[in-house]
């Protein structure tokens, strides 16, 4: 009777984990894509170049950006409700620093077969709609993103020329309130840029992204 007892006992803890593994899907499969995807960049590392196609047809590096002095990277695409809320403030970062050596490079990180709103075509059509006044690039493959670490979108990575190299200066949110430009009390990306361009120390170089995750096949 003792030994049923530990029998019955265990096979209840056994149905137990199988709940659980069950029940739990995303969890375990968000797990494993975290575990096999590199760790991404953190300030002062060094980025990498790399060569994306544009809405316009043309294929775009940071190296065509001879006389900038750096990069407002963002990580961001068409169907995320929190890049919605920040398309506007994104075309502003570019307007106001893109003549001070900063341009934005936007980048769709998402896998369209799983969310088509981010296809290419949608692309074109949505940086046509807000007026785009940077590349909004396509991320075909999907090989760009894991190697900055970008989780979210919007997710920004500031970069800054030094000595022929991308250094990373800054990587995360664009401000603390995404609902509403008129509440934001700590414009993350414009002090970062402004630091830079007064050859100071960025006060904070790092903050949590706020937004979708990127969409990847399972």
């Amino acid at each position: 009777m003792k030994n049923l007892k530990i029998l019955m006992a265990a096979f209840i803890v056994g149905l137990g984990l199988l709940s659980f593994t069950t029940i739990n899907p995303d969890k375990n499969e968000a797990e494993k894509q975290s575990a096999s995807l590199p760790k991404g960049y953190e300030i002062g590392d060094e980025a990498a170049d790399f060569k994306l196609k544009n809405v316009d047809g043309k294929m775009v590096s940071l190296n065509d950006y001879k006389q900038a002095k750096g990069f407002i990277v963002v990580f961001t695409c068409n169907h995320c409700p929190y890049a919605k809320k920040y398309e506007d403030r994104i075309i502003e970062l570019d307007k106001k620093y893109k003549s001070l050596g900063y341009p934005v490079i936007a980048i769709n990180p998402n896998d369209p077969a799983v969310q088509p709103e981010d296809s290419y075509q949608k692309m074109i059509e949505r940086a046509k709609e807000k007026g785009f006044t940077f590349p909004y690039l396509m991320d075909e493959g999907q090989k760009v993103y894991p190697q900055y670490g970008a989780t979210k979108t919007p997710h920004v990575f500031l970069l800054q020329k030094e000595g022929g190299k991308n250094i990373v200066k800054y990587i995360g949110a664009i401000d603390n309130n995404y609902e509403n430009p008129n509440d934001v009390s700590e414009y993350y990306v414009q002090d970062a840029v402004n630091a830079l361009l007064r050859g100071e120390a960025i006060k904070t170089p790092k903050t949590v992204a706020i937004g979708c995750t990127v969409k990847v096949k399972k």
